[in-house]
């Protein structure tokens, strides 16, 4: 039996399970440092505050405002203070509290004095310890004391015993008063944090969940629809994304409408054509005569043609064509394309240009780039039938324009021109000439090439298209014959 696949959690739910251990790992912190180790954090910082009392000390040995330091330290710190000399003298000493100490006992005979002296200064000079104070409370508890201990030479080369003493007050009525007040800020912190996770999530979640099903509508093939740029940015942004992708598919499934209605219209033609030529001298006597096969044959160019152009088009969107990039003459290149227009009557191609300029590029598909500009240009050429090229050399690169009178193109329309399937005339006016896929074609190869493209147009006066590519230095191997 197969495995039931697990759902994945939503985003609310995400949101909520990651305050939830959030707020955990903070209660388990206050809890560790609050409570479990209260008790010797607080040892360390009163150990701590021992010995910097001691180094103060220390430094006031050999000034004789000695036992006033050592009182005000005392009083600032609660520390109580003892400096002898190694016979057991008092220098100086105070006490914190009036309460019995530890030092008490220390400081009533000088022998116990000089024997600790001895013995500290016998064990490396410092003595640090926590112990258990004699004294008895009215409770009948004993605090515990830190004991600090050290030897040391003043600059005038006598030796002196420092000795302190600190109480560690008791901490258990301080860790039940923050145990109680650790559970009660856990509650408060994980309430708060469960309301926050939810308008967190709600705040967030909403958006995406209407953008979800926004997406799923956009997925059934509805471009109209819309997403609201609200919430957080990221949010926004995505929204703003979406409704970019909307209409560019909205864009694309007109180019498809396009596309079908144009390949269908461009197909219908020719084999219309063909099909009732070929009926014509199937079926009368008499009518098999050369022009009548030429038309056949003609309308059968202009098959080849349609889908030569979706097959190109196709293989350089799919990147399948490399290029195969040579120095080659474009100036000639050009010139012999024109020859092979001679053919088309009425039509006149004048090319105006200064030098034979050379280029490092794919000769192939840079001709196949002059082959539709120029068979765009006859599609919408004017009365006058010409088709004027030029080309100038300007920065270091050529520039290459072709130019048609005819009725131009709307300012609105230009940046579609480019996009495959694009036609202007939507109607079919022009329909015996033109797929809508040339000047795609000289898009995707000068974009292959990196060349610049572009048009300029104006209504009722023609348009012109040019591309331009860098020029190539020629070298003497490479220089062009004398030409006709």
């Amino acid at each position: 039996m197969a495995r039931r696949k697990r759902r994945p959690m939503g985003l609310r739910g995400q949101i909520l399970c990651g305050f939830g251990v959030l707020i955990l790992v903070v209660g388990a912190l206050l809890w560790l440092f609050q409570i479990v180790l209260l008790e010797p954090f607080y040892r360390t910082v009163k150990t701590a505050e021992v010995k910097a009392a001691a180094e103060v000390v220390q430094r006031h040995l050999d000034s004789e405002d000695l036992d006033d330091q050592v009182e005000q330290l005392c009083l600032n710190t609660g520390i109580s203070i003892v400096v002898t000399d190694e016979m057991g003298q008092m220098l100086s000493g105070w006490k914190a509290s009036r309460k019995e100490c530890y030092l008490d006992n220390l400081s009533q005979s000088r022998l116990r004095l000089a024997d600790l002296f001895d013995d500290v200064n016998l064990n490396g000079g410092r003595r640090l310890e926590v112990v258990r104070s004699p004294f008895v409370n009215q409770d009948g508890t004993r605090n515990q004391v830190v004991l600090y201990v050290t030897i040391c030479r003043t600059p005038a080369g006598l030796n002196r015993m420092v000795v302190l003493e600190s109480e560690i007050t008791p901490v258990d009525s301080i860790r039940e008063t923050l145990l109680v007040q650790v559970t009660t800020l856990t509650a408060v912190t994980a309430a708060l944090g469960v309301a926050l996770a939810l308008f967190i999530a709600r705040r967030i979640s909403r958006p995406l969940t209407a953008m979800n099903e926004g997406a799923k509508v956009l997925g059934r093939g509805d471009y109209a629809i819309r997403f609201e740029e609200r919430g957080a940015r990221e949010v926004r942004e995505l929204a703003g994304t979406l409704n970019y992708a909307a209409q560019e598919l909205s864009k694309v499934e007109g180019l498809r409408r396009d596309l079908l209605a144009n390949v269908s219209h461009d197909l219908r033609t020719p084999l219309t054509m063909i099909k009732g030529y070929g009926e014509v001298m199937r079926d009368l006597p008499g009518e098999n005569t050369p022009e009548n096969v030429q038309v056949i044959i003609d309308e059968a160019e202009r098959l080849t043609s349609l889908v030569n152009d979706l097959l190109d088009l196709s293989k350089l969107e799919a990147g399948v064509l490399p290029l195969e990039k040579t120095r080659f003459n474009l100036t000639e290149s050009i010139r012999s394309m024109l020859h092979r227009y001679d053919k088309l009557a009425d039509y006149r191609f004048p090319f105006y240009f200064q030098q034979d300029v050379w280029v490092d590029a794919d000769e192939l598909k840079i001709s196949q780039v002059v082959y539709n500009l120029v068979n765009n240009a006859i599609t919408y050429s004017g009365q006058d039938k010409t088709i004027t090229l030029r080309q100038a050399v300007e920065g270091g690169k050529v520039r290459v324009s072709v130019t048609d009178t005819g009725e131009g193109i709307p300012q609105d329309k230009l940046k579609d021109i480019w996009e495959r399937y694009y036609k202007v005339d939507k109607e079919h006016k022009r329909a015996q000439m033109g797929s809508g896929l040339g000047l795609s074609i000289v898009k995707n190869i000068l974009d292959m090439h990196g060349g610049t493209y572009g048009v300029t147009s104006t209504l009722g006066q023609g348009s012109t298209f040019w591309f331009e590519l860098p020029v190539a230095q020629q070298s003497p191997e490479s220089l062009p014959g004398p030409q006709d």
